[in-house]
């Protein structure tokens, strides 16, 4: 009985290994975008921090994650800042390394009432993480996730502003 468990037990530790090298090793890429706001009145400047990641797992997953704080630290504002405040992760694809990219995926993610209920976040939750939805892997391309952000200010009076983040390092092979 006892070679019997050991024989099975190597047996399949031998197939666990197979299975991991089939699977490939999981890769990631990430790059980080930074921009301030300044309202209008005595609500103070706030920072936002984005990382744009495409993660290489199988499959290609791309998602964006904020965090933001107000840059004096000694002001608490709980007021209203956005009417609209929404990003758009993005997963991309190229046919080489300098040709155009072409979304595959997308996922607009509305974030106007966490960045008004919230002056400052740092934590990594699912409230501020946008995931676009994933991608069948093609080595024969290159990926990326890249994002764009459109928030509305209250009470400026300008409109909409669109901010182009910094995509993902390109994925390939």
């Amino acid at each position: 009985m006892r070679k019997f468990l050991s024989t099975t037990a190597m047996g399949g530790a031998a197939a666990l290994a197979l299975v991991a090298l089939a699977a490939g090793p999981a890769s990631a890429g990430t790059a980080h975008s930074t921009f301030d706001v300044i309202f209008p009145g005595q609500k103070p400047q706030t920072s936002y921090y984005v990382d744009n990641t495409a993660t290489l797992s199988g499959r290609l997953t791309g998602n964006s994650v904020m965090s933001w704080n107000i840059i004096d630290d000694q002001v608490v504002d709980n007021s209203k800042r956005f009417t609209s405040f929404k990003i758009t992760t993005r997963i991309e694809e190229r046919l080489t390394k300098t040709s155009e990219d072409h979304v595959y995926t997308s996922k607009t993610c509305d974030w106007t009432k966490i960045v008004n209920d919230n002056y400052s976040w740092f934590q990594i939750e699912p409230g501020n993480t946008c995931v676009a939805p994933s991608a069948v892997y093609d080595g024969e391309l290159w990926w990326s996730t890249d994002a764009t952000i459109v928030y509305d200010i209250e009470g400026d009076g300008k409109g909409a502003f669109t901010k182009e983040l910094q995509g993902s390092p390109l994925v390939h092979g």
